[in-house]
């Protein structure tokens, strides 16, 4: 990604723009000053042998099949392991966003921190995606490919990363702050990441699963943003997108899916300024708000118990450790 470098005195709308095209301005770069564009990606990394890998690394054709929403002991505890591992890899990851970085250089040191911790970067060649990380900047909602485009004083930049070990996967995201960011933009991060939060509250055992969608909208409602329906939370273990999916909006359907203990997914709310509606960039990843407002995210993975929930990518060392106010 990259922002389109246009002059301090701008044309009119009329008048040729200033890009060289031959196009007027209003026609050209107009309405994309400010926006985030694509930049340079380049070609998917290596994963060392040693490193055990997911059925899809080589090829890229995920084949999904019927796995278990409520996991056995075993698999519990080795997604306490992966959760863990993406949590870490998340904060350091988290650490290094500040203007003039850019996603390509985090998407490396992900791919790279991964493979010390023993774990593969899941998403590489998942479906044929080619980096570590989702990196997604601004008015990008999600899958945003991690490219050339250095890091604007004043960008909110979220870091999706997900790793598969001891044949399991752990993902979490979390929105970071690049430079002087506004007011406006931090309210909307600190609101999703409460929201997240609420969402993980309202999990409990013998409960639906809409509750978790009802505690995010009710949350976010009163500042007049919009929760984007159209990615949402998922199963996770063995798989990385296996059922249920957890919405983060009220919907009845849900009401019929009743929380057990043993199951686990992801709670990853989106949570827009403007538009809920999207745009797909060339790219068939990148989504973005189709009125280019701004968008944060967070996400865990976590399990439903007979008490709380356990969140397997929390707890001390994660981006987002725990709900703000327990802090």
């Amino acid at each position: 990604m990259s922002i389109a470098t246009a002059p301090v005195a701008l044309p009119q709308a009329n008048e040729p723009c200033w890009c060289g095209s031959g196009r007027k301005y209003k026609r050209c770069h107009k309405k994309l000053e400010g926006r985030v564009l694509p930049g340079e990606v380049t070609p998917m990394r290596t994963v060392p042998d040693h490193i055990a890998r997911p059925p899809y690394a080589d090829t890229g054709e995920y084949e999904p099949w019927d796995e278990p929403m409520v996991k056995s002991p075993d698999v519990i505890e080795r997604m306490r392991r992966s959760g863990k591992v993406a949590s870490t890899v998340l904060r350091e990851a988290g650490e290094m966003v500040a203007p003039g970085v850019t996603t390509e250089e985090i998407d490396l040191f992900i791919h790279e921190r991964f493979i010390e911790l023993g774990a593969y970067p899941s998403t590489v060649n998942y479906h044929g995606y080619p980096k570590a990380s989702c990196t997604s900047v601004n008015e990008v909602i999600c899958h945003g490919i991690p490219d050339s485009r250095p890091l604007q004083d004043g960008d909110i930049c979220n870091i999706d990363v997900t790793g598969w070990i001891g044949g399991v996967h752990g993902d979490t995201n979390a929105t970071f702050f690049a430079g002087d960011v506004s007011p406006e933009s931090r309210q909307l991060v600190k609101v999703t990441e409460e929201a997240m939060w609420k969402g993980i509250e309202a999990v409990k055992a013998g409960r639906p699963l809409s509750d978790i969608g009802r505690a995010i909208e009710e949350h976010v409602k009163p500042y007049r943003y919009g929760v984007v329906k159209a990615f949402v939370g998922h199963g996770i273990g063995e798989q990385f997108h296996p059922p249920p999916q957890v919405l983060h909006y009220y919907d009845s359907r849900q009401d019929k899916v009743i929380m057990r203990p043993g199951m686990t997914f992801t709670i990853e709310p989106m949570i827009a300024l403007g538009t809920i509606n999207y745009k797909i960039w060339d790219d068939d990843w990148t989504a973005v708000t189709a009125d280019g407002k701004r968008t944060a995210q967070f996400e865990h993975t976590l399990m439903v118990t007979d008490g709380d929930a356990e969140v397997f990518t929390g707890g001390e060392g994660a981006a987002s450790p725990v709900a703000p106010w327990h802090r």
